[in-house]
């Protein structure tokens, strides 16, 4: 297995706030990638309307199109997401629907590491491992060790810098990024 080729990976975030912990975390996997490898923050699944076959038929909105492209062209995808009422946040699951009916299927074969971050004890385990069953259906390959799901997600980051500061929850998060790497790389 070759390590020099160089990889790109983008991360899809499932939350909207600004200052989630969630943001803090996709923002900071750039400085904790492996070396060789970039890491890209998509747009917004905000931007994406809500999924209705009839605006389909219209074609793609440009922000579909333009998420879609990127996946496509990325070695590898990043889910960083909160757990809602113990489930995916449904702007995540919109935009999981819309790429779903883009063809060719950007996610299909593409290695997927998920991350989730929630304030409680388990981390958003469940929003996890939902996600898991969309992504099944969508042929990633969903990379599955380590998981990452952060607990008590507030006591791990700095609220004025907005940083991730927990250096365990750091060195963690580093090491599925190699692992996701590696995936990339078989």
């Amino acid at each position: 297995m070759t390590t020099s080729k160089s990889l790109h990976f983008v991360t899809l975030l499932g939350s909207l706030r600004q200052h989630s912990v969630n943001a803090m975390i996709a923002r900071a996997l750039p400085e904790l990638a492996p070396e060789g490898v970039s890491i890209e923050l998509l747009g917004s699944v905000g931007d994406f309307p809500h999924y209705d076959a009839d605006l389909q038929e219209q074609g793609f909105p440009p922000a579909v199109e333009t998420m879609a492209a990127k996946i496509k062209a990325a070695d590898g995808v990043i889910i960083v997401t909160p757990e809602y009422n113990y489930s995916v946040p449904g702007v995540l699951k919109n935009a999981i629907d819309w790429l779903s009916r883009v063809n060719p299927q950007p996610l299909a074969g593409k290695p997927v590491a998920i991350q989730t971050a929630s304030p409680g004890l388990i981390g958003g385990a469940r929003a996890q491992y939902q996600l898991r069953q969309s992504l099944v259906f969508l042929d990633a390959r969903v990379l599955n060790k380590p998981e990452v799901m952060v607990s008590a997600a507030h006591s791990k980051v700095d609220p004025e810098s907005r940083q991730l500061v927990d250096q365990p929850t750091r060195d963690f998060i580093a090491r599925q990024l190699a692992a996701l790497a590696a995936a990339a790389r078989a």
